[in-house]
């Protein structure tokens, strides 16, 4: 008896066609293409500045160029004034030149004083006053003064420090140049052996002691008669250039600490918008 036996038929996956195979390769070459592309980028935001920083900021830059400002203003005039300076200072400066000429009061004390001098300086003077032409000597104080103001700064006149104060308190358009050359006193010329000279001296003395003689030639210099009128223009046109002080500066300071508080304020008010408006997105009561 013959037995049969059925053998099952394994059925093996049929090989992929031509027209297969060139798709799948198709579709690895774009696989592979996409991932070989860049991927898409964005420009980063740039991030938002707030108001209250921008004031700050803007403050900040007004009050440098306000400081800076007015430390070259103070510099250009210092350097301004230092260039306007009278190259006369004292009588040696009045020697070792020749373009400004100076005199004195014909027969008076100060000529007197410059003839009869040792010192080598003031004998050069009374040299170029004597030599000097057209003369610089004049016949009164008056005309000396005169003819400085009309020199305009090509003259200068040589004559005692209390009347140069004197006139210098009426006069705006003069000034003393350096300080006295000598001291002496005035005097009162009385006759030999006169009875009133021990008197006179005695009650000069006390005068001089209780300080009233100080307090009548403040009185009859810089007070009566158009005295003191030059004390204000003096002031207002100093020959030297003043240094900066706050009160010059202070409006500035006022100004950057005015806008430094309204941007602290403004700052709080952004903070609390901000913190409303993320409660809101959130749903969270503020």
């Amino acid at each position: 008896m013959d037995v049969w036996r059925r053998n099952p038929i394994s059925h093996s996956p049929a090989a992929p066609s031509q027209q297969q195979q060139q798709q799948q390769q198709q579709q690895q070459q774009q696989q592979q293409q996409k991932s070989r592309s860049p991927a898409p980028f964005a420009k980063k935001p740039k991030p938002k500045r707030a108001v209250s920083t921008r004031m700050v900021a803007g403050m900040w830059w007004f009050f440098t160029l306000i400081m800076i400002s007015s430390y070259t203003a103070n510099l250009a005039a210092f350097l301004t004034v230092e260039r306007m300076d009278s190259p006369i200072e004292s009588a040696e400066d009045l020697a070792k030149q020749t373009k400004i000429k100076y005199g004195a009061l014909r027969g008076g004390s100060t000529a007197a004083f410059f003839r009869d001098s040792n010192f080598s300086t003031y004998q050069r003077m009374w040299s170029f006053m004597e030599s000097a032409r057209p003369s610089v000597f004049t016949a009164s104080n008056i005309e000396g003064v005169e003819r400085v103001v009309k020199g305009k700064g090509s003259y200068a006149f040589l004559m005692e420090s209390t009347s140069i104060e004197y006139v210098i308190e009426r006069n705006c358009e003069l000034t003393q140049v350096g300080g006295m050359l000598d001291s002496k006193g005035y005097g009162i010329a009385m006759p030999p052996n006169s009875p009133f000279r021990t008197a006179i001296s005695g009650a000069v003395l006390k005068l001089q002691e209780e300080g009233k003689l100080h307090i009548l030639k403040t009185r009859w210099w810089k007070e009566k008669r158009g005295g003191g009128s030059c004390r204000d223009d003096t002031s207002k046109s100093s020959s030297t250039a003043n240094e900066l002080g706050l009160a010059n500066v202070g409006g500035v300071f006022v100004v950057l600490m005015g806008g430094m508080g309204v941007a602290c304020v403004i700052a709080v008010c952004e903070f609390v918008w901000k913190s409303r408006k993320v409660a809101v997105e959130e749903r969270v009561s503020p």
